[in-house]
């Protein structure tokens, strides 16, 4: 039986995977991006709640997308124009979009997972998205993870980070938004430790991709890493190399 919730979902809970919406709603099939951000928020609020706001973790991609709506309802422009002149152009983040160019889409990583035997790796396609990737008429802007980019445009958003919301003299975000971003928001009641959209730790916060990508800030340290791969598991020993690779990094470059 349908109830209404003890209280309305708020952004930060959108943000923090704490809002009790669903991963995606039963209309965002085949694909994620094939539906306009205004007509998917709108098939969450036709979905039920699978807890109650505020008391369970579950990473929700409609949680994202409903707060990349407000957006476009406050400021009245679509997401992607918003993301290209509030953040890509001043990060000068070039290659970062919604729709890969032809020419971009040559140089496309492409995804691997284990194969059958366990000991070496097959190739397999990405099919939570329209192809071809870079139609701007049935694609759709996906703010939960529809974003392409390269390991220099995420070590200019990490950058950024890292330097409290301001790269090389222009200010992106306020220090008061990257403190409440990195830091815990999910009640002490939960195991999972979850800022405004980052995973967070002690002394770290960042996120990590479907296919094993991940950026990680380390403030205290004055360092940040970015892995960037596309393998659905690992054979063998793989799975380790990421913490290797920052292990290293914090020993060589950390303060």
């Amino acid at each position: 039986m349908l109830k209404k919730p003890v209280h309305p979902i708020t952004i930060r809970e959108t943000l923090a995977h704490t809002s009790g919406l669903p991963f995606k709603s039963a209309v965002e099939e085949p694909t994620l991006d094939g539906l306009p951000l205004a007509a998917a928020v709108r098939s969450y609020a036709m979905t039920p709640l699978q807890t109650e706001p505020g008391t369970a973790y579950q990473y929700s991609n409609a949680g994202i997308n409903t707060a990349a709506r407000v957006i476009e309802v406050v400021s009245g422009v679509p997401h992607a124009e918003f993301m290209q002149t509030r953040l890509f152009d001043p990060l000068g983040m070039k290659e970062t979009t919604y729709w890969p160019t032809e020419a971009q889409l040559t140089r496309l990583a492409k995804s691997y997972r284990p194969d059958a035997a366990k000991t070496g790796l097959e190739e397999f396609p990405i099919v939570h998205l329209l192809h071809p990737l870079s139609d701007r008429g049935r694609r759709f802007a996906m703010p939960a993870g529809g974003l392409f980019s390269t390991a220099d445009d995420v070590g200019q958003f990490c950058r950024m980070l890292l330097n409290r919301g301001e790269l090389d003299g222009k200010r992106v975000l306020s220090e008061a938004a990257v403190a409440e971003l990195s830091k815990r928001q999910t009640p002490s009641t939960l195991k999972e430790s979850y800022g405004l959209g980052f995973a967070v730790g002690p002394d770290w916060y960042g996120h990590g991709g479907a296919h094993a990508t991940n950026m990680d800030i380390r403030p205290e340290q004055g360092l940040a890493t970015v892995w960037m791969v596309q393998h659905a598991g690992f054979p063998g020993m793989g799975g380790q190399a990421q913490g290797v690779f920052r292990n290293w990094a914090l020993s060589e470059f950390g303060k």
